[in-house]
């Protein structure tokens, strides 16, 4: 018996024996998890039918995850916003922001210059004095893993896997605390885990990471895949991957309407981050 599609199909059968859910003595069918194709009245039936329908479940599942990994992300994440002035934080981050180890806030430049302007010494978002030692930091970092807050918890990584805050460097404990390997660091490689981080991240909205997928997808020689990827970290203002586009334009591998909607994207992204105080904060730090 061929495979019935789930949605659209001529009934609602069993892909193996053709028993249906429907009228007495009706039976309850499951779908197929993998590809959402077919559906089966027990487990005897899936493992009958399944090396007909292997290849179309297999076809079928890796589509259902590129939709998920492209159609996912396509925006970045609230933690990139300024809480203050609620505009998207430029890249690199940690270039044109602050991070509050007291509320666990990053802060842009701009606002942070602002307030430093009207005299405030304190957190500029939740009004916390600063502290001016490691000790105190680290206190206040620990406080809020106490509490189990997941960027206290992964900022508390970071800083073991440097050994910043007055803190021994301990890879392990930093990988074990931030999950580390999504770097590619401190433990020992492992590409599927990478990618598996990568892919996840990237769904979530993290412009690096999926830069990372379009420079792995290159490696492998997919470049429609890569552009895919590059398009969508453009457009949230990554230059790296508007540059990597305009690269693969000049060798015959991306379209010349795919690098102008990418430059259209990541000009709009990068307007969207503008500020006055931003602005007058990088001209300082510039000057």
């Amino acid at each position: 018996m061929s495979c019935i599609a789930v949605d659209g199909g001529p009934a609602d059968v069993c892909a193996n024996c053709g028993k249906g859910s429907g009228g007495e003595g009706g039976v309850k069918l499951k779908d197929c998890t993998a590809c959402h194709l077919v559906k089966y009245c027990g487990v005897d039936c899936q493992r009958a039918h399944r090396k007909q329908h292997k290849k179309a479940c297999r076809q079928r599942a890796a589509e259902l995850k590129d939709e998920q990994l492209y159609g996912q992300g396509q925006e970045r994440p609230e933690r990139d916003f300024c809480p203050i002035c609620t505009l998207p934080i430029p890249l690199p981050m940690y270039e044109h922001s602050i991070f509050e180890v007291c509320c666990m806030k990053r802060i842009c430049e701009g606002c942070d210059m602002a307030a430093e302007k009207r005299g405030m010494d304190d957190c500029a978002f939740c009004r916390t004095p600063c502290p001016d030692n490691d000790a105190d930091r680290l206190a206040m970092i620990m406080a809020r893993v106490v509490k189990k807050d997941p960027e206290a918890i992964y900022f508390l990584g970071q800083q073991y896997f440097f050994g910043e805050f007055g803190l021994q460097e301990d890879m392990r404990k930093g990988v074990e605390l931030a999950e580390s390997e999504y770097f590619g660091k401190g433990a020992k490689e492992d590409k599927a885990k990478a990618a598996e981080f990568y892919g996840k991240a990237a769904m979530q909205g993290c412009p690096l990471s999926r830069n990372k997928l379009g420079c792995a997808e290159i490696k492998r020689g997919n470049y429609d895949r890569a552009v895919r990827h590059f398009l969508i970290s453009a457009k949230m203002g990554h230059e790296e991957s508007m540059e990597t586009i305009k690269e693969m334009f000049k060798a015959g591998v991306a379209t010349k309407e795919q690098c102008a909607e990418a430059l259209k994207g990541y000009q709009d992204a990068v307007e969207e981050m503008k500020s006055h105080d931003r602005d007058k904060a990088s001209a300082l730090m510039k000057s």
